[in-house]
């Protein structure tokens, strides 16, 4: 890095920092994805007046800026592909108002999604998205990706629950959107661009949370099905009955085996399993609930339920359910991990197919996700220095999103674009639409530091070839 602007850096932050040390380098260079590439630096900054003049240093400067959370990504969107400066936001985490009375929280984009969950517990709330990595994953993060989870079905995702931001764009200028009302009608929705915009238009540096009562009554029950189509079956069943569990997963065989023999649960011996829970203010709501499901099972020949009795039971389902990706990733050197989502009745269509594509390339996989909102997980194991693994996991990934996009699905239901999926965006969005994201990105950085390289914000997307490393 120049010493001009690294002396520069030095007296924003203070020398302890910042840092251009190799481990750190190194350690900022990947995220959950199979990407990696060093940044020249990395900051530490604690405010949004630090912040400010580091992006407005790095827009005179032409400085590419990434902003990072806690590297749980998936989609290679903290990968600093064009060097530069991480921006590494962990150190702002602060939990700044909790305001039951209007149910929201205002929280600095550090904060770390289980804390938060820990400081609403007493009061009764909780903010329900509850991705996977919710133990070590940000709130900045969250918004950054518009990341869900378990709960999407019921629940939704984060942009459901942001109010309100207040961003630094590329230039330095703080700019504040939203409100903290339930409502409003007031104006162009700035706060919905950002979320999702995976730090290529701003930084996120506080953020306004709209927060829910916590049901008071649960029950969780994990279904058998002998073949992969009842199982989606089912889940399409239950979408058109008008129960709305508050969890539908479904698993693989694969990642049946992958639990039965990796997390050591005993699990009856069968080609798919759904994970459901339903949840309420009274055990009668959520009972009716449960049974109307468990008919609905019946009538596409379950072959065995493990109702969960208490709640420990039913925190060890879960447990088994949030370890399958880690678990599976064991199978091989390398992983992909993907969230396409397509329209609930075509969550049948998508199991078959996926399974039937990744099965003919040779390579080990599992298929789980979110059933209850579209959105499967599947992951793909292969071995980065065997050419031939990688050419048959670049086929693999690209019917996936050929067949998702076909059932007029989306290449990402919550993980981003990213790096992994920019040179598949055709494939969802018409050329005008991709040229619209494009100007709006010219808008809000027209130099192009802000996160460059993702989300085909380019005028020459990525090819297909190097959406995987080399």
């Amino acid at each position: 890095m120049d010493r001009r602007i690294k002396e520069a850096l030095c007296q924003i932050v203070g020398p302890s920092n910042f840092t251009e040390a190799l481990i750190d380098r190194v350690s900022y260079s990947y995220d959950a994805s199979d990407h990696t590439h060093r940044p020249e630096a990395a900051v530490w900054p604690t405010t949004k007046e630090q912040i400010s003049q580091i992006l407005g240093l790095a827009n005179e400067e032409r400085l590419p800026i990434v902003p990072r959370g806690a590297g749980t990504g998936l989609a290679g969107s903290v990968v600093p592909i064009r060097g530069g400066l991480v921006l590494d936001l962990s150190r702002m985490n602060r939990i700044l108002e909790i305001r039951i009375p209007d149910r929201l929280v205002i929280v600095e984009p550090g904060v770390v999604y289980a804390d938060l969950e820990r400081a609403l517990a007493p009061h009764g709330f909780f903010f329900p998205p509850d991705p996977a990595s919710g133990s070590v994953c940000t709130l900045g993060g969250n918004v950054a990706t518009n990341a869900g989870g378990i709960r999407g079905a019921k629940y939704g995702v984060t942009r459901d629950y942001v109010k309100a931001l207040e961003v630094v764009l590329a230039d330095g200028r703080i700019l504040r959107c939203g409100s903290g009302c339930m409502k409003s009608a007031s104006g162009y929705d700035l706060c919905r661009l950002f979320v999702g915009s995976e730090g290529t238009l701003g930084v996120i540096t506080e953020i306004t949370l709209k927060i829910s009562p916590k049901p008071l009554s649960f029950k969780t029950a994990l279904a058998s099905f002998s073949t992969l189509n009842e199982a989606g079956e089912a889940v399409a069943e239950i979408t058109r009955s008008g129960i709305i569990p508050s969890v539908l997963e479904i698993l693989d065989e694969h990642a049946i085996t992958v639990l039965r023999t990796g997390a050591s649960m005993r699990l009856p011996a069968a080609r798919a399993m759904i994970l459901v829970e339903t949840d309420g203010w009274t055990e009668e709501e959520t009972s009716f609930q449960m049974d109307r499901i468990m008919e609905i099972f019946r009538g596409k020949n379950v072959t065995s339920v493990q109702l969960a009795r208490t709640s420990q039971e039913a925190e060890a389902l879960w447990r088994g359910r949030k370890s399958i990706g880690s678990l599976a990733a064991q199978l091989r050197t390398n992983n992909v991990s993907e969230d396409v989502t397509v329209p609930m009745s075509k969550v049948p269509d998508l199991l078959a197919s996926i399974s039937a594509i990744v099965s003919r390339q040779g390579l080990p996989f599992v298929i789980f996700g979110h059933a209850g909102d579209g959105n499967l997980h599947p992951r793909i194991m292969y071995e980065r220095s065997d050419p031939d693994q990688v050419k048959a996991l670049r086929r693999a990934v690209q019917e996936i999103f050929e067949l998702t996009c076909s059932l007029g699905g989306t290449l990402s239901g919550e993980h981003g674009i990213g790096l992994a999926k920019a040179p598949y965006m055709r494939l969802e969005h018409e050329a005008q639409a991709l040229e619209m994201m494009r100007r709006v990105k010219e808008l809000f950085d027209p130099h192009h530091i802000l996160n460059p390289g993702k989300m085909a914000l380019e005028t020459e997307a990525m090819s297909p070839e190097r959406s995987l490393p080399e």
